[in-house]
């Protein structure tokens, strides 16, 4: 029975919180993970850019607090309240401003305790003890343990569990597939059109391991450029040029709608979590080039460098294109992929150029960056062969992506009913839910 859940503080349900330790370690080349804010995604840690520590440095910063299967790790700062589980088997070190909640399983289940930080009961919490800064803004540590929650009985914790870690397995094996199918496109983008391994192999007298028909699009020499040697026949580009960039609107308070009516605003934090509770709408119509549509290639190129100078692939429904994110146009089918691929592939490269204009956190990447960031440019055959290659695995990945945001809509949907006590579940199985859905 619902009056069965009692209202506790994290204290009382016998979490614990665990503090970092307040320095930064030197990086190295290999060695353990050092858990920074960026890695918090989604309620998972994400290691691809995590920062390396020795294993001297690993001992020391762990002396006061080792992450443990299970753990919640809390960010106090620039996302104060966002959250991600540590998996097992995970060695890591934890960052500056991130702290742990671990429970001692008696009242709240480790399991559990990674869901209801992300209900709305957390969040109301989170606003409540919100320590509004001039900058940032943070949460104290010695609040943290009072936040009250309800708690279920541990029966019903493992029941609810059992349903949302369905969904969200799917989820986490669609990004990790993902990952996998990203990597394979960037290898061939960097092995074609920067290494240039087919050229330099038929120069050498090598076979470029090619069919013949693909082989023959490749020169067979280099020519000087003002990039240096580049395959003969190939140009140089701005990369401002590639393609057309739109740059958002400068939405106004009056021009959102209070009812939630119309079409969303796509924002930086659009693009990284979705459309959720925090997203505005506006039942406006605006120039057709501003309406982002489900497959439009989003680059944001303002904010947090580490976070998000990226580039994004919308799936998701239609909605109106914020400012700081250009919408990539591409002048016809042939260039699509290549584009996206070289965007994709120098994102370190606009991040390094945003952190050295970095005030207050923020860094930006500019119209003349583009301009001034010159590329080589294969000919036209030979973009057609790189589409015709890779668009399986661009497909393949499009697709995963359109059903994660179907099970990310399914598990945010379930989470509040569930935590709360609205929707039972004696009989629902999990994985019932997610294969009906994918």
């Amino acid at each position: 029975m619902v009056n069965e859940w009692q209202l506790k503080s994290l204290e009382e349900a016998g979490v614990s919180l665990l503090d970092c330790d307040h320095r930064t370690p030197p990086a190295a080349t290999e060695g353990f993970p050092y858990i920074a804010i960026p890695q918090l995604k989604n309620g998972r840690l994400v290691l691809s850019d995590a920062r390396l520590i020795s294993k001297e440095h690993f001992l020391e910063w762990t002396r006061k607090t080792r992450p443990q299967s299970g753990d919640i790790v809390l960010s106090r700062r620039c996302n104060p309240g966002e959250t991600a589980v540590v998996p097992k088997g995970l060695e890591c070190a934890l960052g500056q401003n991130l702290v742990l909640l671990r429970t001692d399983g008696n009242h709240v289940t480790p399991e559990y305790l990674r869901w209801v930080v992300r209900g709305p009961e957390w969040w109301e919490q989170i606003r409540t003890y919100l320590n509004v800064g001039a900058v940032f803004d943070s949460l104290r540590c010695r609040d943290i343990l009072n936040f009250q929650l309800t708690f279920p009985p541990l029966k019903e914790q493992r029941a609810i569990t059992q349903v949302l870690d369905t969904l969200d397995d799917k989820i986490e094996l669609n990004r990790r597939m993902n990952e996998t199918l990203e990597g394979m496109a960037r290898a061939l983008f960097k092995s074609w059109f920067v290494d240039f391994d087919p050229v330099r192999a038929k120069a050498a007298g090598r076979d470029p391991s090619l069919p013949k028909p693909l082989a023959d699009l490749f020169p067979d020499s280099f020519e000087e450029s003002d990039l240096g040697l580049i395959p003969e026949g190939w140009s140089v580009q701005a990369v401002y040029d590639c393609a057309e960039f739109i740059n958002g609107l400068a939405f106004r308070t009056g021009n959102f709608s209070p009812e939630q009516l119309g079409l969303p605003v796509i924002k930086i934090g659009e693009l990284k979590a979705g459309i959720t509770s925090q997203t505005k709408f506006t039942i406006e119509e605006f120039e057709s080039k501003y309406r982002v549509c489900s497959g439009d290639v989003l680059f944001s190129w303002s904010g947090s460098p580490d976070t998000s100078i990226d580039t994004f692939l919308w799936t998701n429904a239609d909605g109106w294109l914020n400012q700081h994110i250009f919408k990539v146009q591409f002048h016809n089918r042939e260039e699509r992929l290549f584009v996206y691929y070289l965007l994709r592939f120098l994102k370190n490269v606009f991040i390094e150029i945003a952190r050295n204009k970095q005030t207050t956190g923020l860094g930006h990447v500019t119209v003349a960056d583009m301009r001034r960031l010159q590329i080589c440019k294969p000919p036209k055959d030979l973009l057609h062969a790189f589409n015709r290659t890779v668009q399986p695995i661009f497909d393949r990945g499009y697709s995963n992506n359109k059903a994660s945001r179907t099970l990310s809509q399914i598990r945010d949907i379930l989470l509040p009913k569930l935590i709360s006590g609205e929707l039972r579940i004696p009989t629902m199985k999990g994985n019932q839910i997610a294969e009906a859905h994918v």
